[in-house]
């Protein structure tokens, strides 16, 4: 029976960041999954987008630490992740939305994020052809961008190699035994593992995990669909997120929705479902792509005669309120939980990454505290993200 210092369950957004910046802390980590190598569960479904324009302080800080890494990660380690600074945006065509954006954009400046609001005709030089019609103007963060789920998970993943993480793939976790506030053991199908810690970063399946020691984490996982285009040369910048739920009747079903130029110049684009479904099931439907074809194209013409290559669907393991679920548990302060991403677990991973480590080597700040009180399990869950 080997041990570590710390296990991870889950090799995916939040537990291979964590283990590369563990493990160059000097941390002896194991990382186990499921899967037959990283990212394989929901990283790879993610659309590529990153960003610090969030509703509270605990999201904005550990996404604007995740946006250094990610945009120096060329400079510092010569991978090629796809990084881009194109922005984001958040067009505004109802007086409601509006002030929305407004009143969160006080919340947002008020930690330092670089935010502004766009006149209709600013607004248009950035995304030239864009539907003009009742636009009341949109907030630009022009520090947010876009990368490759697919290229940065295994960049991470060889660096955290190098710097000594071990990992177990093919390893399903059967059972946990808390032996005391110092000893934690892992069996799976193939082996027995120890630990003084345990990180519980499991995404759809980590209300499972809790459960293997009696705790029922209000993590449930819903479906959203994504595609992608053919790439074509470069023609506007930002992400574009239109807030506005559907009134048409032949997409009645849908509420925001949101696309962008990735850095090989293909168009993906997702839609969130007002009537959500829950559990994992993957298969792609036939609503999807008709619904948010109609919508897109509505907002945005030049996208008309773009040839869609594939589409897919995956889930976001979301809590009541649409925080995550970050810190110990108060029963086994050694178990820790980094759950419930809601759909963000690609932009929070790198920034919760060093978090998780300041946690483990008790090394945490006066600003991670306040971070963490955000993302209490404890909490009411009586919140609401504004930008689920």
């Amino acid at each position: 029976m080997k041990s570590y210092d710390v296990i991870i369950i889950g090799a995916g957004s939040v537990g291979v960041p964590a283990a590369l910046s563990l493990a160059r802390n000097k941390v002896k980590v194991l990382v186990i999954d499921a899967f037959a190598s990283p990212g394989q569960g929901q990283n790879k479904k993610a659309i590529g987008g990153i960003r610090a324009t969030h509703s509270d302080k605990g999201k904005i800080f550990t996404c604007k630490r995740s946006i250094e890494i990610f945009s120096t990660w060329k400079d510092l380690y010569g991978d090629d992740i796809g990084w881009i600074q194109n922005g984001y945006s958040f067009p505004a065509y109802t007086d409601r939305d509006e002030k929305k954006l407004k009143d969160l954009m006080k919340i947002q400046k008020s930690f330092d994020l670089n935010i502004n609001w766009l006149s209709p005709k600013e607004y248009e030089a950035l995304v030239p052809g864009i539907n003009m019609e009742n636009l009341k103007g949109a907030t630009y963060s022009p520090e947010d961008g876009s990368a490759s789920p697919l290229l940065a998970v295994n960049a991470f993943y060889f660096k955290s190699l190098e710097y000594g993480a071990e990992y177990k793939f093919r390893e399903n976790v059967q059972e946990i035994t808390i032996s005391s506030d110092r000893e934690i053991t892992v069996k799976t199908g193939k082996g027995e593992y120890t630990a003084s810690k345990l990180i519980n970063a499991a995404g759809n399946f980590a209300r499972d995990i809790g459960q293997l020691i009696g705790l029922d984490l209000p993590v449930v996982p819903d479906s959203h669909e994504g595609a992608i285009t053919e790439p074509v040369e470069r023609f506007f910048g930002p992400m574009i997120v239109d807030l506005r739920p559907s009134e048409d009747p032949a997409t009645e079903d849908s509420a925001n929705f949101y696309f962008y130029q990735n850095n090989e110049g293909q168009v993906i684009f997702c839609l969130t479902p007002k009537h959500l479904i829950k559990g994992t099931a993957s298969n792609a439907t036939s609503v999807f792509l008709p619904q948010v074809a109609k919508r897109m194209v509505a907002l945005f013409p030049k996208l008309a005669n773009l040839k869609v290559r594939r589409t897919w669907r995956g889930q976001y393991p979301m809590t009541p309120d649409g925080f995550p679920i970050v810190g110990a548990t108060k029963k086994y302060p050694n178990f820790i939980n980094a759950a419930g991403m809601c759909g963000q677990g690609y932009m929070l991973g790198p920034g919760l990454g060093e978090l998780l480590t300041r946690i483990v080597t008790c090394g945490l700040t006066k600003d991670d505290i306040e971070v963490l009180s955000h993302f209490n399990l404890y909490r009411d869950f009586s919140g609401a993200e504004q930008f689920k």
